[in-house]
């Protein structure tokens, strides 16, 4: 992607959960005229190694107060799988709290 502008175009990011903070600015600054971009990822899905930081929480960290830029987040009553996975997704969300509380 490097060196590439992407004109008048609708640019998906999936999975960016396990990008880079680099991999991620990258992406963004390919942005081009008449765009835009959806990016898509699952904060306590990332499988980076150790230590290594999700360009996605980077980016909305650094991004938040840009006008222009929108972020969604979805939560346990948002999944339209198995009702049992929502159930699921609220007992990982209760443990992560009691963990880190």
């Amino acid at each position: 992607m490097r060196g590439r502008t992407l004109n008048h175009s609708f640019i998906i990011l999936d999975e960016a959960q396990n990008t880079t903070p680099e991999q991620m600015k990258m992406f963004l600054t390919r942005i081009g005229f008449g765009s835009k971009a959806v990016i898509t990822g699952d904060v306590t899905q990332i499988d980076l190694a150790r230590g290594q930081k999700s360009g996605l929480v980077e980016a909305r960290a650094v991004l938040q107060d840009i006008r222009g830029i929108a972020f969604s987040e979805f939560l346990a009553e948002d999944v339209v799988r198995h009702p049992l996975v929502q159930k699921i997704v609220t007992a990982y969300e209760r443990y992560e709290q009691q963990k880190n509380a």
